[in-house]
């Protein structure tokens, strides 16, 4: 039996039971077992790892364990360039898009609303999920940290905050997506890319009297849907103006 000490940074610890946060953890193993496999024992999802330190020299995941082995593994860095070091992660992906799990649909609308391409239906499985992840180059967002094991997924997020609107502000600071929103540019409910709609090319699809209020019109090429600046559009605009004043706040 050998033994190697995990010690997990910052919000990896949001994956280990209270009683085993900010503490070295013991890994206790017979085989030769890669480093991958350990931290995925303790519950952490390896596409959360950017950094694996082992005796103060940077790995990747398939490093094997020895006896002894003091871990410590760190999550993304945000505002440090470790571009020096070797970095577990992938490299980021050029185009941000992303792809949600069934227990995210609200925050879908949320994520097409601020203008990112975003795939969701209710009946994707989780096989499903890690494919259009790894085959489309989209992010996997969560609330399954099982589903983030699983190996074909390079860029994941487990979701820790459950109301929808505290879901979109933290994907958005945890991405550094602020300077990339581009809002009531995509249908809310089938992602499809906006076009301009005069009022005569609606008018049948319209609410008594909307169309004596307001001028301005979209429509969706793929299932028909209209919008206009309405109260819904009023509400989301004070959304985003709070995501773009909490994001200079912290500058």
């Amino acid at each position: 039996m050998h033994c190697a000490w995990f010690r997990f940074y910052a919000e990896l610890n949001d994956f280990l039971k209270p009683e085993e946060r900010g503490r070295d953890l013991p890994f206790r193993f017979f085989a030769a077992t890669a480093v991958k496999d350990a931290l995925e024992s303790f519950g952490v999802p390896h596409p959360e790892v950017e950094l694996i330190v082992v005796n103060g020299e940077s790995v990747g995941f398939s490093y094997l364990l020895c006896g002894g082995d003091r871990v410590s593994v760190y999550p993304v860095f945000e505002s440090v360039d470790i571009t020096p070091l070797l970095a577990v992660r992938p490299a980021p992906l050029r185009v941000t898009r992303f792809v949600l799990d069934t227990h995210l649909g609200r925050l879908a609308g949320y994520l097409r609303m601020l203008g990112f391409d975003t795939l969701y239906r209710n009946d994707y499985g989780d096989e499903d999920l890690a494919h259009i992840s790894a085959a489309g180059k989209r992010i996997l967002l969560t609330r399954d940290r099982g589903l983030l094991m699983r190996s074909v997924v390079t860029h994941g997020y487990w979701v820790r905050e459950t109301a929808v609107r505290r879901q979109a502000a933290e994907v958005v600071r945890r991405f550094d997506l602020t300077r990339s929103i581009r809002p009531f540019r995509r249908c809310l409910r089938c992602n499809t890319k906006l076009r301009e709609a005069a009022r005569a090319e609606v008018a049948g699809q319209l609410p008594a009297r909307t169309a004596e209020y307001y001028d301005e019109f979209q429509r969706c090429p793929g299932c028909g849907r209209v919008f206009w600046k309405g109260s819904h559009y009023r509400r989301m605009q004070r959304f985003i103006e709070s995501l773009s004043e909490s994001s200079a706040g912290k500058e």
